[in-house]
């Protein structure tokens, strides 16, 4: 399925193949903790930036292996760029960030989570 998501004022939009959201994870490292972010992931070449790539900044932290794109001109990070511990590289989708009919009725702060504690990884 074609999901559809993107920032707060739309300069920055995308889609994603996710057939199941699935329990999105909610991690509690120092980013995500204060983010809110609920995470799926979904491999890099079903994710498609279909508008703002020249309105993304890059923010790295830790390890430096994600890239933590966020939007210049509202700040919401509606997605992410990193790799699998193989190597494999993936797209974080924030779920809060997909659009509304897109999430199968769903509320994104409703669902029921998968924990990562981040915090001690």
């Amino acid at each position: 399925m074609t999901r559809t998501g993107g920032c707060h004022c739309g300069a920055v939009r995308y889609s994603v193949e996710i057939e199941d959201l699935g329990k999105p994870i909610a991690c509690n490292c120092s980013r995500c903790q204060k983010l809110g972010a609920l995470l799926v992931f979904a491999p890099r070449a079903a994710f498609r930036l279909d508008k703002g790539e020249d309105r993304l900044t890059d923010y790295r932290f830790a390890s430096g292996r994600i890239a933590h794109l966020f939007c210049k001109d509202c700040g919401i990070e509606s997605f992410a760029y990193g790799s699998t511990p193989d190597g494999t590289e993936m797209a974080a989708i924030n779920v809060n960030c997909l659009d509304a009919d897109c999430l199968d009725g769903l509320e994104p702060r409703r669902m029921e989570t998968t924990f990562h504690d981040g915090r001690s990884a």
